[in-house]
């Protein structure tokens, strides 16, 4: 008995001991969380201390953020004037009337996109509030970032910008409690934490200047910066949270590029706020593992959809800027500008980059009224040959590319650029114009120019020009395509139940039918818009609108669709999804296109992938 009792006391002397060392060497978590009061808001902090937690690979040589005077940029936005905004008040009598017109066509869009939008809005408030998300069929919510409010951290620019500012501060008010260490999950997505909350707490900070919203984005950057310890130093695609608080986090070999490289933004901008340079840091040694790999991979100057991040190599033979490499590329002239052109790298890299991409992944579709559009592909390297084959399979996350040349264009001083910006956004507006309910599939397969060029010309197959024309023919097309919709469509649920028509003439096959109420599109529909001043472009944004309106609209809000390849007038298959991007993204760009040039500038201010405007540093003269 005596021995059992001293047993017992020693045991519970290690493991106080055990106890202590643990919290010596990882920190102590908050028991209980912190109660403030910011500006008449109730501040809340979360209940484990994350910026104190010590680092299993701490960094001793820490990148300082570039010094210096921001470089005087060329003019991004069309130079616009009262005319082209449809608000001039000068000028004869007839042009005047023309110019009311207009102003009230432009007023009553951009009242019909906030009518969406507050319908949206309203419904997740009722049945859904502080869930990630609503279930716009169902009317239930749904956690799938954490339970970290997704949607209503994510929609805070948003109603900012649309002069919601009742809602906003209703917003506000629930953001200044997270707490981010209180989750049912045991991981989240690094990458999609970062830019649905860290940049929307921070972009709704620049416009509005609410103090608890950088408290809040404070909390989460330590919470991230977690991820960066790693041998590598190289974040994971997972943040899990228990391997984080033991310092036990490992780099993937095989990761997304999209999703370690496509966190600069939101950390630079963060240690721009707080003067703190750590969080730079982190994504700073990304941008040199990418620097240090853009020239030596199977297609020098872009990079593998997946990269090493554990051992620094980039060496896949995949290659695309569709999903899970989107915003690799969207960040390099973005980084440019945010740094105020003080790291010369980041245009260096997007040149290179850009041109890369135009040249193996750019191609020309056959198509029946012979469109002058281009579209983004994919390429694989083929071994046997050391060259690449490019795949003409278009995705629909491919269609921020045409922002993205318009942009880098303006920002990089490439002319050349905006040919290819413009193309490359007529061919999405083409892709949705070209089924009946007006909306393009998430992913489908054309017919390349290149291919017929190839097949006439082989001699010529070292030196094709992807972005060739050719005239559309029937029964060449017929001979290359299928004309249903892939059978994989129909059997991992992305296709529909109802009797198809034939794909629409240019459409090789269908591969994922279905709609997820993506911005993509619009997303470079409002960059030609702003870059030129064409009005061509609103009345593209305006036709699109209607269209996924009719087609995605529901007693409460608007859902996700399983397919596009529908007659016009059939009912479409709801599946009772409206991710958060609905709010900060889709229909974020619908507005803007229909607002003043003034409201977000593009000269003022960048936009990260999620749409969430960060103010970029500007030189005082």
């Amino acid at each position: 008995m005596i021995a059992s009792r001293r047993f017992s006391r020693r045991s519970i002397l290690y493991v106080a001991a055990l106890v202590i060392i643990i919290f010596w060497w990882k920190g102590v978590p908050r028991f209980h969380s912190r109660h403030l009061t910011i500006k008449g808001i109730l501040y809340r902090s979360s209940t484990y201390d994350w910026a104190n937690l010590r680092l299993q690979y701490p960094v001793t040589d820490l990148r300082p953020m570039p010094e210096g005077s921001p470089m005087e940029f060329p003019k991004v936005q069309h130079d616009f004037t009262a005319a082209d905004q449809d608000d001039d008040d000068d000028g004869d009598d007839n042009t005047q009337q023309q110019h009311s017109e207009d102003g009230n066509v432009n007023e009553s869009r951009r009242n019909a996109v906030l009518h969406a939008f507050r319908r949206s809005w309203d419904s997740y408030k009722e049945h859904a509030w502080t869930w990630d998300e609503l279930r716009p069929v169902s009317g239930r919510g749904k956690n799938t970032f954490g339970g970290f409010a997704a949607t209503l951290v994510d929609s805070l620019d948003t109603l900012w910008i649309m002069g919601m500012h009742d809602d906003f501060q209703q917003a506000v008010r629930a953001v200044a409690t997270i707490d981010w260490d209180n989750t049912t999950l045991t991981s989240i997505n690094m990458f999609e934490t970062t830019i649905r909350h860290l940049g929307g707490l921070l972009a709704a900070y620049d416009l509005s200047g609410e103090p608890v919203l950088l408290a809040k984005a404070v909390e989460l950057g330590d919470m991230l910066y977690l991820g960066f310890d790693t041998a590598s130093r190289m974040p994971p695609f997972w943040f899990e949270f228990a391997a984080a608080k033991l310092g036990t986090q490992k780099a993937g070999d095989r990761d997304p590029s999209a999703s370690g490289c496509s966190l600069s933004l939101e950390f630079t901008r963060l240690s721009q706020l707080t003067g703190n340079p750590k969080y730079y840091d982190a994504t700073e040694r990304v941008k040199e593992f990418l620097r240090a790999t853009q020239h030596g991979t199977k297609a020098p100057g872009i990079w593998p959809v997946f990269l090493d991040y554990r051992n620094r190599r980039a060496q896949d033979t995949h290659f695309s800027i569709g999903g899970q490499a989107d915003s690799l590329y969207e960040y390099l002239p973005k980084m440019h500008a945010l740094l105020g052109g003080l790291d010369r790298q980041y245009a260096a890299m997007a040149e290179e980059a850009l041109d890369a991409i135009a040249q193996h992944l750019l191609f020309r579709p056959m198509v029946p009224d012979d469109a002058d559009i281009l579209f983004p592909g994919n390429a694989r390297y083929n071994h046997k040959d050391a060259t690449l084959d490019l795949d003409p399979e278009m995705q629909h996350l491919s269609c921020f590319a045409g922002g993205m040349y318009g942009l880098a264009s303006r920002l990089l001083g490439r002319a050349d650029y905006m040919p290819l910006a413009e193309k490359l956004t007529r061919g999405c507006v083409w892709a949705y114009a070209a089924f009946p309910l007006g909306v393009m599939p998430e992913i489908s397969s054309h017919v390349a120019c290149a291919e017929l060029k190839e097949e006439r010309e082989p001699a010529d197959k070292d030196n094709k020009d992807l972005h060739a024309p050719c005239t559309w023919d029937e029964d060449v097309f017929a001979a290359k395509a299928s004309r249903s919709v892939d059978s994989s469509s129909n059997s991992n649920g992305n296709g529909n139940s109802n009797a198809k028509e034939a794909l629409p003439p240019g459409f090789r096959s269908v591969r994922v039918a279905s709609y997820l109420l993506r911005p993509e599109a619009i997303e470079s529909v409002f960059y030609m818009w702003r870059l030129t001043g064409d009005k061509a472009w609103r009345e593209a944004a305006w036709a699109m609108f209607q269209a996924i309106v009719a087609a995605t609209e529901t007693p409460l809000a608007y859902s996700s669709i399983r397919s596009v390849d529908l007659p016009a007038g059939v009912e479409t298959d709801k599946t009772d999804s409206m991710e958060s991007f609905w709010f900060s993204e889709t229909l974020k760009y619908f507005y803007l296109v229909f607002s003043n040039d003034t409201l977000i500038s593009l000269d003022e201010w960048v936009l990260n992938t999620e749409a969430h405007p960060l103010k970029r540093p500007l030189r005082t003269s």
